[in-house]
């Protein structure tokens, strides 16, 4: 069986990922995997349609292809969707059509379903047959019940390609929006009241409807507004994963290129941001997944503590799921307030106009209030992840984290709360007590909605 690796990490050959494939390649040396570090050599790529025809020619002749990567903030890195992106500008779609794929990734666990997802959608997209993602801790492979795991994958996606077994489409296509958003003229009436407003746009074609939105949206603040074309800030390159800035939040790109300037300067100053990009296959462009990478110099604290930041997207959102999820917690892990994602999808230039308008005049509304809304699942589940991952096994990379962590009380282990653990104890074994336990079952419901209702009444 012939199987094509795609590596997806900008690390090439020193990718963990790349190591579980290389390890299941020798467990099952009848099957053929050829590799190709398509994420490191992305400019190459670019450049040389030949390299990268050599690629497709060999998805051509493949049984199966191995979607291989890390996680880079909420999905693959801007290395590899640009390579995805290369597919359907250079009109390469049928070198996949029929191939059987499977997705594989190493991570903590932060948002790893959302780039399976994208992936599997990127597939259904390309007409595959999709058997399926594995979604791997760092350093699974280490030990044997996580080598068993793994190597039970493999052979059951072996078995499927060998079977050639019908997969079922779970991600229809996206449509074309072909809408051409006509906005009227802006009513200047929203005082900024001396707030700094930033809005990032997407200067990566095909842009969609994003200019004639910025524009309007730009237009109704009484004064003036920064609007940057992401194409004009000078970044060299996508993340490259060195994990450099761990220490003390020194990119490797430091003095390199323009962007940790820009983003120190022009983001981290606004009191408003907002991001507008048009949809580009699953996702924004690998521009706007560029900057969300290249921001990974701030490690994993929020950058955007108590900033109101704002989304307008171009394209079918409301049948991207995955996108507005990845959107929404966005602001929830940065500790920002997401006050709204409008895009072009109403189809009526009148009812655009209005949502664009509504939305100026709350950010600067909520901005004053200074208003954050309660983070959800999303937020608290991925603190805790990074919690427990740089106060253990990570700390000694990410040591910039882990001394924001401290001061910022982010380590909040329940068995820290001594009066808590004391409460427990005691009621743990007051209620083996057949008496006492019938009596605190009766009160429970009350008893639970007490303190609260007590604040709800006299505060």
């Amino acid at each position: 069986m012939n199987i094509v690796v795609l590596n997806g990490s900008p690390k090439g050959d020193l990718s963990i990922t790349l190591q579980y494939i290389r390890y299941a390649a020798k467990k099952y040396p009848n099957s053929s995997f050829q590799y190709f570090p398509v994420a490191q050599n992305i400019k190459k790529l670019e450049k040389n349609e030949a390299a990268f025809r050599e690629i497709t020619d060999a998805v051509k002749k493949a049984d199966a292809v191995i979607w291989s990567f890390p996680l880079y903030f909420l999905l693959v890195c801007s290395q590899y969707k640009r390579f995805i992106e290369l597919i359907f500008e250079r009109k390469q779609e049928d070198a996949f059509i029929g191939k059987y794929a499977v997705s594989v990734s190493t991570s903590v666990h932060f948002f790893d379903h959302t780039a399976h997802n994208y992936i599997h959608g990127i597939c259904d997209d390309l007409q595959m047959h999709y058997a399926g993602g594995y979604s791997a801790a760092m350093y699974d492979l280490m030990k044997k019940p996580e080598r068993a795991r793994w190597l039970a994958f493999t052979e059951n996606f072996l078995d499927a390609v060998s079977r050639r077994i019908t997969t079922p489409l779970v991600y229809p296509p996206i449509p074309v929006n072909s809408f051409i958003y006509q906005p009227g003229h802006p009513h200047s009436t929203v005082d900024t009241t001396g707030r700094r407003i930033l809005i990032m746009k997407d200067g990566q074609p095909p842009t969609g409807n994003i200019d004639a939105m910025v524009q309007f949206f730009a237009g109704n603040f009484r004064e003036n507004v920064e609007i940057v074309n992401l194409m004009d800030i000078d970044i060299k390159g996508g993340c490259l994963g060195c994990c450099k800035c761990g220490i003390n939040n020194i990119c490797d790109y430091q003095g390199k290129d323009g962007y940790i300037d820009f983003f120190n300067t022009k983001v981290k100053q606004a009191d408003i941001v907002v991001f507008a990009g048009a949809i580009h296959d699953r996702y924004l462009s690998a521009r706007w997944k560029m900057f969300f990478d290249r921001s990974f110099f701030n490690t994993h604290m929020p950058a955007f503590n108590g900033k109101q930041i704002a989304f307008l997207i171009s394209g079918p959102l409301s049948q991207n799921d995955n996108l507005r999820q990845i959107l929404t917690s966005y602001g929830e892990f940065q500790e920002a307030n997401l006050a709204g994602i409008i895009t072009d999808e109403a189809g009526e230039n009148q009812q655009i106009d209005l949502l664009l308008s509504e939305l100026a005049g709350s950010l600067v509304r909520l901005a004053g209030m200074g208003f954050v809304m309660p983070i959800t699942f999303n937020g608290v589940g991925g603190r805790k992840i990074f919690r427990d991952e740089v106060y253990g096994p990570l700390r000694f990379v990410f040591q910039a984290d882990h001394h924001y962590y401290k001061s910022h009380g982010f380590y909040d282990f329940p068995q820290k709360n001594f009066k808590v653990r004391r409460l427990n104890l005691i009621m743990t074994l007051l209620t083996k007590i057949p008496p006492f336990r019938r009596k605190f079952l009766k009160i429970l419901k009350e008893q639970m909605v007490k303190p609260v209702k007590y604040v709800a009444e006299n505060r």
